[in-house]
């Protein structure tokens, strides 16, 4: 795990969520911040810099979050801006705390047991954030599928990973 992803990691632990503000508050987290490290580091390597300048440009921020993504999970905005602003969802999709909530609220509303291994888990969350929710029982690229395992095998032995 690199610099940049424990980095990352420990700015989702320490940003307040007073920031982010709502239609939808997130109040139950089904996602620990260890499996969003991972899905952040499989999805774009946890890259700060990649990000877009308008939604036309497809995927945003360090979880690579697309404008449908986003309107699905709510429309969380930064600092009380509203949804329908012009870059509502740019500054969220960049921003690594909204952006994190915004993965929390979207797979609050679409948790499945994509695997069928019978748990909600980390395995889940990832399938459902790379591949949507209604195609999370299809095979994952390679690419992401490598990289997501190799970050969980870091993390073996952590609370929360699963």
């Amino acid at each position: 795990m690199g610099f940049v992803a424990e980095y990352l990691l420990c700015l989702l632990l320490a940003v307040s969520s007073s920031w982010v503000q709502s239609e939808v508050d997130v109040l139950d987290k089904p996602v620990t911040e260890l499996c969003l490290t991972c899905i952040c580091e499989a999805i774009s390597g946890c890259n700060a810099t990649r990000i877009c300048t308008n939604p036309e440009k497809g995927a945003c921020g360090i979880f690579r979050i697309t404008w449908a993504y986003w309107v699905d999970a709510g429309k969380l905005t930064l600092d009380g801006e509203h949804p329908d602003a012009e870059r509502a969802f740019i500054n969220c999709a960049n921003d690594p705390h909204c952006a994190a909530n915004v993965v929390q609220n979207y797979m609050k509303k679409f948790n499945q047991d994509c695997n069928e291994d019978g748990e909600m888990d980390c395995h889940d969350y990832a399938r459902i954030h790379k591949l949507g929710a209604y195609g999370c029982q299809a095979d994952m690229p390679y690419n992401y599928q490598i990289s997501f395992e190799e970050c969980i095998k870091n993390y073996e032995g952590y609370q929360g990973i699963e």
